[in-house]
């Protein structure tokens, strides 16, 4: 005979339509145990969606500044390290030129000989490159900014201009690193304080003689671009100064958009884990309840 439910049939599709929604509400749990996150599309987060899209997108955003940043940091350590070393050039042309100004021909060839190779070094120092680009050519990177084919030969001068070694243009580089500044780190080899150093090593050494007059010439110019030099080497410390100074800013700035965005979609997984367990046991016991009303028929009260 098959079993009649009579008044227990309300209570019956009750419980388990509640058990029902228990159990998709476990199995959104699940998920979020699983995954730490409240949803894993935007639609789960209903009226906060447009806050964890534009934390998103900040985060993504300070990344890049912060990408940027470390890439001109680097080439500037590259630029400043090379400027080391041409002032570490054109200190030893003032210490061999101070000696030949006893009026030694050994020394007067010395620094002559040392000069031609000095203006080798320089030549190579203003085409150094980082990450395969020339740093000292302005904006064409790709084609190294000196050449000394015709600059290295000729009689040289101690109070003309010349900066025909250049071959690069006057763009400036500079690195964004934030929506609203930028700092400006570019030095070109045609700068006044390398063109200095080029015009002195050019002068010594293609000077047959050194005169005590040339020496003293030589001697100034050396000076005023040993100066000059660690002054372009000064500036490159500050704009490395700065771009880090942003890139550390914009490093925090992330880490509190980052934390922002966390507590906007991240779950408490031992509370979730919980409750779950605390679902698992109403849902036992709901499925207990309805067995029982389940096994109910009108011919057990007939009886």
């Amino acid at each position: 005979m098959v079993a009649m439910r009579v008044a227990t049939f309300a209570q019956s599709n009750t419980m388990v339509a509640d058990a029902l929604r228990v159990q998709a509400v476990m199995a959104n749990e699940q998920i979020q145990e699983s995954s730490g996150v409240i949803s894993t599309d935007f639609g789960g987060y209903g009226s906060t969606a447009q806050h964890v899209v534009n934390l998103q997108v900040s985060v993504t955003r300070a990344q890049s500044y912060i990408d940027a940043a470390t890439l001109a940091d680097s080439k500037v350590q590259v630029m400043y390290s090379a400027v080391g070393s041409m002032t570490d050039i054109i200190t030893q042309l003032r210490s061999q030129l101070s000696a030949a100004s006893t009026g030694s021909s050994t020394e007067t060839n010395s620094v002559i000989s040392s000069a031609q190779q000095m203006l080798a070094e320089m030549g190579s120092l203003l085409n150094t490159q980082y990450d395969g680009q020339y740093a000292f050519a302005g904006g064409k990177t790709e084609t190294a900014p000196v050449d000394l084919t015709s600059f290295a030969t000729g009689t040289g001068s101690t109070t003309t201009v010349d900066s025909s070694y250049y071959v690069g243009d006057s763009e400036i580089a500079s690195v964004r690193v934030a929506t609203d500044q930028s700092v400006s780190y570019g030095v070109t080899a045609d700068n006044s304080a390398f063109e200095e150093v080029m015009r002195v090593l050019k002068f010594v050494a293609n000077s047959s003689s050194l005169s005590s007059s040339d020496i003293t010439s030589a001697l100034d110019l050396a000076s005023t671009a040993l100066d000059d030099t660690a002054a372009v080497q000064a500036k490159l410390s500050s704009s490395a100064s700065q771009i880090e100074t942003a890139s550390a800013r914009q490093s925090d700035y992330k880490s509190y958009a980052e934390t922002l965005g966390s507590d906007l979609t991240g779950v408490d997984v031992a509370a979730i884990t919980a409750q779950l367990s605390t679902y698992q046991s109403q849902l036992t016991a709901s499925y207990s309840a309805l067995a029982k009303i389940l096994s109910m028929n009108l011919a057990s009260y007939l009886k």
